[in-house]
């Protein structure tokens, strides 16, 4: 999946050699967390604005180098790793770099939601499932073979939690009809934790969205 045109151009990159005076009308008048700050056109790292109440207006970012974060993505990185750049790093802004590490632009993550959103995992009718086994013991080749034995497709599967040894692993199945695949993961010793319609998880998805859009927005 292609995300490239998802780059935005239109938000600043500060030098170390601006004043913080920018910086400050930059989080004071948005609601993004980062920002990227270059030296010798090369990314040097991100202020956050978890810092904003320390800095001051006379100084600039250079006197703030230490507090400076680094993280980014690269032209060619994958879409669920930009993802996981965001979550690592409390994110929702993540600079772009080019292969000299000068900053293209940036990938703003209701932009990169969005493009996960409108996959087929979301948008396909189906079914949605929820399994838990130790996560020694499972395996996504017999979690497909468990659903194809019952004449159905897996969309796509996610891992979204491991506690305590155990993986629980999020499905989405080409059928809504989820009785006998429910009881084929039992007899496999997997725990169902969740099981429901497509409507249903679509729904609660759209209301998850809509948050995250009007958090990002604010």
């Amino acid at each position: 999946m292609q995300i490239q045109s998802h780059i935005l151009t239109t938000i600043p990159v500060f030098t170390i050699e601006d004043g913080m005076e920018k910086v400050i009308q930059f989080f004071k008048t948005t609601t993004f967390s980062h920002i990227a700050v270059t030296e010798n056109n090369k990314l040097l790292g991100m202020l956050s604005e978890n810092d904003f109440k320390t800095f001051e207006k006379g100084k600039k970012i250079q006197d703030y180098r230490f507090v400076l974060e680094t993280f980014f993505v690269q032209e060619e990185t994958l879409w669920l790793d930009v993802l996981e750049n965001f979550a690592k790093n409390d994110a929702n802004l993540i600079p772009v770099l080019d292969k000299d590490y000068g900053v293209m632009g940036y990938y703003g993550l209701a932009d990169i939601v969005g493009v996960f959103i409108n996959t087929p995992f979301f948008t396909e009718p189906g079914g949605i499932l929820v399994v838990s086994k130790g996560v020694k013991d499972y395996s996504f080749s017999e979690i497909s073979q468990i659903v194809e034995s019952n004449n159905a497709k897996l969309y796509g599967a996610l891992i979204t939690d491991i506690t305590n040894d155990i993986v629980q692993v999020t499905l989405k199945i080409t059928t809504a009809n989820l009785n006998e695949i429910t009881q084929s993961f039992r007899r496999y010793n997997y725990s169902i934790l969740y099981g429901n319609d497509d409507d249903l998880f679509l729904e609660d998805l759209k209301e998850r969205s809509k948050y995250l859009d009007k958090y990002l927005n604010v």
